[in-house]
């Protein structure tokens, strides 16, 4: 019997093996969960885990661009130290197809950028604002913003970031969508300072997947271990290869909802959330390729509500012999979908040509050398109003020993560095319970697993 098992070996999960020396079981073959990086060359479809030697190759990332923002700062030196990482200012903008609009984020401090008329609009009815009590986050929004700037943008977007759950899920991350009148009647006339979350980060030098990889180096980590289920009365996690270990706690990383059904405590009600996929992009850019680190659309016929520029944060995300010609760009490009309706595989062809099209009637892209699929089924989560709050799942699971950490166990956004804290502090607090007999040796199951996902080749 384990004293402590970890599951998960995204970064909260190395994060609490690191501290507390207790096993970690990933279903994966590589660490990092969502958090790592790949490579693909130029009209090939294997993904490689390491940049090739000659460094022909793209790469991308899992669920699409993870840059590093915010954190405690010994946290911050933690990662600097495992890699060193690069900061970066943010340049990112909303983008109007129907009319080439573009206007730099937050869209609501710089109305300038959508002629006098809105922006009066706009300026009058934030001035007018009652942000009362909110049921849904449909209603905050229109409290915060009014009429004006909810009709040309925050109900569009919102419609496709949240899968159209906007309109029935409570308000959350307030911060995404600052909400400022003095700011806002200021970029009404001239340039606003930066605002939001993300107005600076970093990003590892080598890669996020380094990170991961030399994280995972100072743990006791097991692959290839997908659990089926957890006995939370009899402390057991039964795995998909038959291997059953006992524990006296269990610190999980894995989604809440998904927690919750393998220990049978309850259903999945009233934690919505939605998933996306991910289209990571290679090929030569158009004349009209942004420069931006990433876009907002509200407005799509594909249905992206983002695209975001590996390549515009950092060159070394293409192919080593196109960065100094500016030949080549790589990019994602962000779709939602409710909670885990994931689409078929012809339904998957058939969107990947159509957003890569709608990037070529943009002139973004002139030709796609490859376009890889990646799919998040818990990517963001939500709560809903009236239903048993996130917290009262989590406290049940806690009375089984069973201690959910992470942005997903604990169902609420989080960054890179928030995740890693939250690992140190539970990993440390929890070593500190097992008994002082010390932990029996869990048997090493490492191993690795296929990786079945297919390249699409679009010409």
């Amino acid at each position: 019997m384990c004293k402590l098992l970890v599951l998960g070996g995204g970064v909260t999960g190395l994060a609490a093996g690191m501290v507390s020396g207790a096993p970690i079981y990933e279903a994966r073959a590589y660490p990092g969960g969502i958090c790592s990086s790949y490579y693909l060359r130029p009209g090939d479809t294997q993904r490689l885990p390491t940049a090739p030697d000659d460094g022909e190759a793209y790469r991308f990332e899992i669920g699409g661009g993870h840059w590093i923002f915010g954190g405690d700062p010994l946290v911050l030196k933690f990662i600097d130290d495992t890699t060193p990482t690069s900061d970066y200012a943010r340049i990112s903008g909303v983008w109007f197809a129907e009319d080439k609009t573009y206007v730099p984020y937050p869209l609501q401090d710089h109305l300038r950028c959508l002629g006098p008329d809105v922006a009066a609009r706009a300026l009058q009815e934030m001035a007018r604002a009652n942000v009362g009590p909110c049921r849904t986050m449909k209603e905050w929004l229109y409290g915060c913003f009014g009429p004006t700037l909810c009709e040309k943008f925050f109900y569009p977007f919102h419609d496709l970031y949240t899968a159209g759950l906007y309109h029935r899920i409570a308000p959350q991350d307030a911060y995404k969508s600052p909400a400022n009148l003095s700011a806002a009647i200021q970029g009404a006339l001239l340039e606003p300072p930066a605002a939001g979350y993300n107005a600076t980060f970093r990003y590892p030098a080598e890669g996020l997947n380094v990170l991961s990889r030399r994280m995972a180096e100072r743990c006791d980590i097991h692959y290839g271990k997908e659990v089926q289920g957890i006995d939370i009365g009899r402390k057991e996690v039964h795995f998909t290869d038959g291997t059953v270990i006992g524990y006296e706690a269990l610190l999980c990383t894995l989604p809440l909802n998904h927690t919750l059904r393998m220990a049978g405590l309850s259903s999945e009600a009233g934690l919505p959330y939605s998933s996306v996929l991910v289209l990571n992009v290679g090929g030569v850019p158009g004349p009209a390729c942004p420069r931006d680190h990433w876009l907002y659309h509200p407005r799509t016929n594909s249905g992206f509500h983002r695209v975001g520029f590996y390549s515009n944060v950092d060159n070394a995300f293409i192919p080593r012999s196109a960065r100094h010609s500016s030949g080549r760009v790589g990019f994602y490009i962000e779709r939602a979908f409710e909670g885990g309706k994931r689409p078929s595989e012809d339904e998957l062809t058939a969107y990947a040509r159509s957003a890569v099209e709608e990037l070529r009637d943009w002139r973004f892209l002139e030709h796609a050398e490859v376009v890889d699929p990646t799919w998040i089924d818990v990517a963001y989560t939500w709560a809903d109003p009236g239903s048993p709050s996130p917290k009262e799942a989590i406290d049940a699971l806690q009375e089984h020993d069973v201690f959910m950490v992470g942005r997903y166990a604990r169902w609420t956004f989080q960054g890179i560095a928030d995740s890693i804290r939250d690992g140190f502090c539970a990993g440390a607090s929890l070593s500190r319970k097992r008994s002082s007999r010390g932990q029996t040796e869990a048997p090493n199951m490492h191993g690795p697993v296929a990786d079945n996902r297919e390249t699409i080749a679009i010409p």
